[in-house]
């Protein structure tokens, strides 16, 4: 796949136009290969003044592998209840389930200069603030709360290791609802680079956005 094509996806749908996402762009790349998948794609797309999320799903296969190919430019506000549905959709089927197939969002990744996939399948939205943990949120100016104290991202793990150890108390991610997805996917591919401990991340695996 030429590089180009990692920063505008095109898809060429079933009219004959041709289709164009603009996927998240990342330094490193978390998973490089998916096997016997199915993409899904969610359009970034405007009417008047407002912003919506179209999603375009034919080629979806229940026991496959699923790839979600979505527009960076999209807030989470309309994403996630998209994303929401689909992961219902396949968690509740029951005649073709297949448990090992996983979903990944793709993003590309600029320095391999390869497209790239993140999975996030365990994970489950909450579209509403968390009622206890340590709360962890990141916000559109790129800066991160912990419990309401405000820092800078190189400054994140060096806070959360300054906290007592002693207490039960878990991480619980949260994202602005505002947040594009492009940089939502940087959010995530920066958790994964700080190596925390499974035992301190929120054992649910529940995510916020609000």
């Amino acid at each position: 796949m030429k590089y180009f094509t990692l920063i505008v996806l095109f898809i060429v749908v079933s009219c004959g136009n041709k289709e164009d996402i603009l996927l998240p762009k990342s330094n490193t790349t978390i998973v490089k290969n998916v096997e016997d998948h199915s993409p899904i794609y969610i359009f970034f797309r405007t009417k008047e003044k407002d912003t919506l999320a179209e999603v375009n799903r034919k080629n979806e296969i229940i026991s496959t592998n699923w790839i979600f190919n979505i527009d960076k430019r999209l807030p989470l506000r309309l994403v996630i209840p998209e994303v929401v549905k689909l992961q219902n959709k396949k968690r509740e089927e029951k005649a073709h389930k297949n448990e090992k197939a996983l979903n990944y969002y793709s993003y590309a990744d600029t320095i391999g200069k390869n497209l790239a996939f993140i999975p996030f399948t365990k994970v489950f939205y909450k579209l509403e603030k968390p009622k206890s943990g340590i709360v962890v949120l990141f916000t559109k100016s790129n800066e991160v709360l912990v419990n309401n104290v405000v820092m800078k991202k190189e400054e994140f793990l060096g806070y959360l290791n300054k906290l007592s150890n002693n207490k039960p108390n878990q991480y619980v991610f949260c994202f602005d609802k505002n947040l594009s997805f492009g940089s939502y996917i940087q959010d995530k591919i920066f958790i994964e680079s700080l190596k925390l401990p499974k035992s301190k991340i929120n054992f649910e695996n529940e995510e916020f956005i609000y």
